[in-house]
């Protein structure tokens, strides 16, 4: 798919300054874009995580798709991120309250990796190859 020049994941949210915090922690840096509904985390030279609040998509998708509000707190995707140290991200996320599904743990595939939760039930996962 060598046509895909950046890829953009939006993260839809209850409330955009709380999930924009979170991420901040996360990241452990400052997005590179915050106004007014989205919030951009420029995360590797061709990938950005975006936060965008539920109304503010709500408006776009109109009447086509439920409304985002009946998802919060259900996990309806992963960020799954490859990393140098995962006992340090692991550390890092429990430190900013993260919620804890799964601690660190070799896995049948070949990774080691451990699972949070960010504020809407998102899916964040920390791996490194075994």
């Amino acid at each position: 798919m060598n046509h895909l020049k950046i890829v953009q994941i939006i993260l839809y949210v209850k409330d955009q300054e709380v999930s924009s915090k979170f991420y901040q922690n996360i990241f452990r840096r400052s997005p590179d874009l915050h106004v007014a509904g989205m919030t951009e985390f420029i995360i590797a030279d061709n990938c950005k995580i975006g936060i965008m609040p539920n109304n503010g998509i709500a408006k776009i998708l109109g009447d086509k798709t439920p409304h985002p509000d009946n998802g919060n707190g259900i996990p309806r995707c992963e960020l799954y991120f490859y990393v140098d140290n995962i006992q340090h991200e692991y550390e890092n996320a429990a430190k900013i309250g993260a919620k804890l599904i799964s601690p660190i743990i070799d896995r049948d595939w070949g990774d080691k990796v451990c699972y949070f939760s960010d504020p809407d039930g998102h899916i964040i996962a920390f791996a490194e190859k075994l």
